[in-house]
């Protein structure tokens, strides 16, 4: 079986640093291959996935220009009409008219939303001579809210959990963590008065958002309560520090202030052990399994509660129970059976 995966242009494959949906098409990607197949990826020049030909459609550099995409639109058109009879399974993480020269195409298609979905382009693209095309969201709650026509599955996001190191008994005066891009709608100021309010060392991990709102935001009401004592900002982490850091928290604050389509790092810090305390919005109702790998709470008073209530969570349980619904084996799985 030979099945191709499809990314935009911007954000190399693995990421080096920040990319959400990069870094489930390499997990796939990887996936794909130990259950013997072959696979080839459409995306950005430096992408490399061992065992996979890998095929440029586009540049390195985020965000992409609108004449880069425009481009890759083309390349991937060419791409796919020259080859359309090569694969048995083409998923798509890209724009949806990539899959335009291909629609009533007998090959297998899967396109995969991992963020906010906008019915303009379905509608029309439904409406057109079309088979083997099903759409997914990575949450049922993303699905939901998108309410657009087609046939429609939710897929949850996964991590390979042998690459997380199961972290157990840890002291007393563990850190929380915050990891994510730090912009306003991820609540790491929420984050803060939490670590504040019970007394905990916050470690704060991730990029500052390069808009200039967000810019101002970090400037103004992050940087300075950052004392490099209770509240610790470490900037950006790779693969490595991610685990270690994670391993090492007693728990993982997520105070959206958006639905978040996911939110990876969830599972991530449940690969380690590590709890997640989230608002209940977005696809939080979803991975949270309460009282098991984190709590999930309505706002600040009941996240600094369920903060003092950490000790009665399990966290050989926490990632148990995570890796039965999110290790990649299980989502591969998820997405094969689709037809």
């Amino acid at each position: 079986m030979r099945v191709l995966l499809i990314m935009d242009p911007g954000i190399a494959i693995p990421p080096r640093g920040y990319g959400g949906i990069e870094r489930i098409v390499a997990t796939l990607a990887i996936e794909y291959q130990r259950r013997g197949y072959e696979v080839d990826i459409l995306a950005s020049e430096g992408s490399f996935i061992q065992g996979c030909k890998v095929h440029v459609i586009g540049p390195e550099g985020f965000p992409p220009p609108k004449k880069v995409m425009n481009l890759a639109l083309l390349r991937a058109w060419t791409f796919l009409w020259r080859h359309r009879k090569n694969y048995d399974l083409i998923h798509n993480f890209g724009r949806l008219l990539y899959l335009l020269p291909i629609l009533s195409s007998k090959v297998k298609k899967v396109m995969s939303y991992q963020r906010e979905i906008t019915r303009r382009n379905i509608e029309v693209v439904t409406r057109l001579p079309h088979r083997n095309l099903v759409f997914t969201g990575c949450s049922a709650d993303l699905v939901k809210r998108a309410s657009a026509p087609g046939k429609w599955e939710a897929v949850h996001n996964a991590v390979d959990f042998s690459q997380f190191t199961f972290t157990d008994n840890l002291p007393d005066d563990a850190p929380l963590i915050f990891l994510g891009r730090i912009e306003r709608i991820k609540g790491c100021h929420t984050a803060i008065e939490v670590a504040k309010a019970t007394g905990n060392q916050l470690i704060i991990a991730g990029n500052i958002s390069r808009l200039p709102e967000e810019v101002e935001y970090y400037e103004k009401e992050i940087k300075p309560l950052i004392d490099g004592e209770q509240i610790v900002y470490i900037g950006e982490v790779n693969d490595e520090q991610k685990n270690e850091w994670l391993g090492k928290s007693k728990a993982l604050l997520m105070p959206l202030e958006w639905n978040e389509p996911f939110g990876i790092v969830m599972i991530e810090a449940m690969a380690c052990g590590t709890p997640v305390i989230g608002f209940k919005r977005g696809s939080v109702d979803e991975v949270i399994e309460e009282g098991r790998t984190g709590f999930k709470v309505n706002d600040f008073e009941d996240m600094i509660a369920k903060t003092n209530l950490l000790f009665s969570i399990n966290r050989a349980t926490c990632r148990e129970n995570a890796y039965k619904k999110f290790d990649v084996a299980v989502v591969a799985k998820s997405y094969l059976n689709l037809f």
